[in-house]
């Protein structure tokens, strides 16, 4: 079994790396703190917060769960269920409401 061993270069590379991304963090943690205190309608809240945690999340699992170097089939499983959410989180805007109140409503 052969090891890999990284020079000394190739390790401040990849600390630079997880330092930029630290900070990126930071940074959009700050701003969601900032959404929090921003009078926005409740739809244009939500909407900035799912971006700002979705933009999180994908350097989490970019970076620190090493997905970057990965194949694109794991690419392409992250589309695709990144694809479903959104189908899911919409559907319940596509139905009538009011019809299917007056289901169960007499």
């Amino acid at each position: 079994m052969a090891s890999e061993h990284m020079t000394l270069e190739e390790v401040k590379k990849h600390t630079r790396t997880y330092w930029v991304i630290f900070g990126a963090l930071l940074v959009l943690t700050a701003i969601t703190v900032a959404i929090s205190y921003v009078h926005l309608p409740f739809f244009w809240a939500v909407v900035l917060a799912l971006v700002v945690a979705s933009t999180k999340a994908s350097l989490v699992a970019l970076y620190f769960m090493h997905l970057i170097s990965e194949k694109t089939a794991i690419y392409l499983t992250l589309g695709l269920t990144a694809v479903l959410f959104v189908f899911l989180i919409v559907i319940p805007w596509m139905i009538p409401w009011a019809e299917v109140r007056g289901w169960f409503v007499s």
